[in-house]
């Protein structure tokens, strides 16, 4: 199936609700491109998405179709608020990265996260989602402490996976619900392992 190119760029759009879903639609979000007070509704997957040094401001990010694998670093966002389900997903500036990405004063209070990392970017002005999803801030910095806790069932290999992020990692956020299902534990048995670790939010 041909797939036809639609492209925002060298504008800035205001309050206004932009609806990537197109069947045959490939998405670019591209350069010198301001979207400001906009809804941006995601219902195509990563691969069908491009984005290359955007700008998106005070903007809310509505995920309709999980969202897997995309990666938000060519992207600027700051004050933008998202939903839906997100899972393995970039955001912040890439180590040694020409693209100017970024992100700050985010809110994914209402979304759902799952093996999402926030890299190069001060993870204190960002609101993560509540348990079951929980964050853990400077990860790679404290893998041998990670090691070291009781993970029940097999949830320790995650561990192995954080060490293969950028050294600029700030945060991961994780979720349980997903965890303990892939690593034979519930919820509970997670979060108690957790209890003694500082610098994890839920």
């Amino acid at each position: 199936m041909w797939l036809t190119n639609v492209t925002f760029e060298d504008r800035v759009i205001d309050n206004e609700r932009l609806e990537l879903g197109g069947e045959d639609a490939l998405y670019f979000l591209g350069r010198n491109l301001i979207l400001r007070h906009c809804t941006l509704v995601l219902r195509v997957p990563a691969q069908r998405i491009h984005v290359n040094q955007a700008r998106i401001l005070d903007s809310t990010i509505e995920v309709k179709k999980e969202l897997k694998n995309f990666r938000w670093c060519s992207a600027f966002l700051k004050g933008c608020k998202f939903t839906g389900r997100l899972t393995g997903c970039d955001f912040g500036q890439w180590p040694d990265s020409p693209e100017q990405g970024g992100i700050e004063d985010c809110d994914f209070s209402a979304a759902q996260l799952q093996g999402c990392r926030f890299i190069g970017c001060d993870a204190s002005t960002l609101r993560f989602p509540p348990w079951p999803c929980f964050t853990i801030l400077d990860p790679v910095r404290r893998l041998d402490e990670l090691s070291k806790i009781p993970w029940p069932g097999q949830v320790g290999i995650l561990v192995k996976t954080l060490s293969a992020s950028p050294p600029g990692t700030s945060a991961v956020t994780l979720s349980a619900a997903v965890l303990g299902k892939r690593f034979g534990a519930s919820e509970d048995e997670i979060k108690a392992a957790l209890g003694g670790l500082d610098g994890v939010r839920y």
